[in-house]
């Protein structure tokens, strides 16, 4: 499944090392998109993206190879 996600920094540092929360979020197969913020704890700091994408992967049951996942 394929995800993309809108994040919000939470200080405002440049580097790519800082924490996160996700500002917005959306799931598309099979050419259909959906937004689904709703569906996950926004409120958590992500360390990096790579830890959102396990995340994910747990939330809906996925495995985390089939898990793709891209800024908006």
């Amino acid at each position: 499944m394929k995800f993309k996600f809108s994040p919000k920094r939470i200080r405002a540092a440049h580097a790519d090392g800082a924490p996160f929360r996700i500002s917005r979020l959306w799931a598309s197969q099979d050419g259909a998109e959906n937004e689904i913020s709703h569906l996950v704890d926004r409120s958590y700091p992500y360390q990096s993206a790579r830890e959102l994408r396990w995340h994910l992967a747990d939330r809906f049951g996925l495995s985390v190879d089939s898990v793709r996942l891209d800024r908006a």
